[in-house]
């Protein structure tokens, strides 16, 4: 059941980061992921008090709690150099940069949580690479600004990867013997607390009244899609090796994509279509 778990993780992520590019299009990046994680807060303790599982808190280990901390940390760092780089590049370049870190996740898994190391997964982890970089190329279109503002998309992507690769290993860690729902439900409270400590910080709270009713409806969307993926990924989590159920999360891609060109009408070049199917081939590798 992880796997079914996995792959429904990827298709709400897959929506999510459709949502959310249209969602933050006029509305600033780091105050619509504050605004999004509300939701997802609500909706992940509506989930605990449905399954019952808010009496286990007084149980949690300190070891545990500490990781599900630094997890949501991490989770928090991810999401505000994602939602930037979304806000600033195209959803088909961004997305697989932030998918790159299924590689770093595998190696984190290998040598810190001790998981098995086959010549498929090496094999699979040089093909999500190799097909990260291709779909990375450089994009035909004139490029106007600096070189590093044209490149800034590209640091906060590749920001967001490392940090969402430490989601995946310190939740990995922190959910042993913690109810899935509740292990999410706590993250989501870290998160809500970097996002709006963010937020405040530089004063965004006041661009809340000029947000229109189509953005809000996005955002509130996006934020749901990132709540029934979120408890789709850790419940997978829970069951089964990361270095596995990550890749496959990591399937979304597929559906970005697909709507990137559809609904934002991004185009896929020849060599970015050979990358996507690199990335995928040694995604589904995993599962043999």
């Amino acid at each position: 059941m992880w796997v079914v778990y996995a792959l429904a993780a990827a298709f709400f992520a897959g929506i999510m980061s459709i949502l959310a590019k249209i969602g933050i299009k006029d509305t600033d990046s780091n105050l619509a992921t504050a605004l999004r994680t509300v939701v997802v807060v609500v909706f992940a303790w509506l989930m605990v008090f449905v399954v019952g599982s808010q009496a286990q808190i007084k149980s949690i280990e300190p070891g545990s709690l500490i990781f599900l901390v630094l997890s949501g940390l991490a989770t928090g760092a991810s999401w505000l150099c994602y939602f930037r780089a979304l806000r600033i590049g195209d959803v088909n370049k961004v997305v697989p940069v932030d998918k790159s870190s299924t590689v770093l996740t595998m190696l984190l898994a290998f040598t810190l949580l001790s998981e098995e190391l086959t010549i498929l997964k090496a094999a699979a982890m040089v093909l999500i690479g190799v097909g990260t970089f291709l779909m990375i190329g450089r994009k035909k279109t004139a490029a106007t600004g600096s070189k590093g503002k044209r490149y800034e998309w590209l640091i906060y992507a590749i920001l967001s990867a490392v940090f969402a690769s430490l989601t995946a290993i310190f939740g990995k860690i922190g959910i042993v013997g913690v109810e899935a729902n509740l292990g999410t439900a706590i993250r989501t409270i870290v998160v809500l607390i970097v996002a709006w400590g963010i937020v405040l910080m530089k004063g965004k709270q006041r661009e809340i009244r000029k947000i229109d009713r189509r953005s809000w409806i996005f955002i509130a969307l996006s934020g749901l899609a990132t709540g029934l993926s979120w408890l789709a990924f850790y419940r997978a989590l829970q069951e089964g090796p990361a270095s596995v159920v990550v890749p496959i999360d990591k399937l979304s891609i597929l559906i970005t994509v697909a709507f990137g060109c559809l609904i934002l009408r991004e185009r896929l070049s020849k060599l970015s279509a050979l990358g996507l199917l690199m990335i995928v081939a040694g995604t589904l590798s995993m599962l043999v």
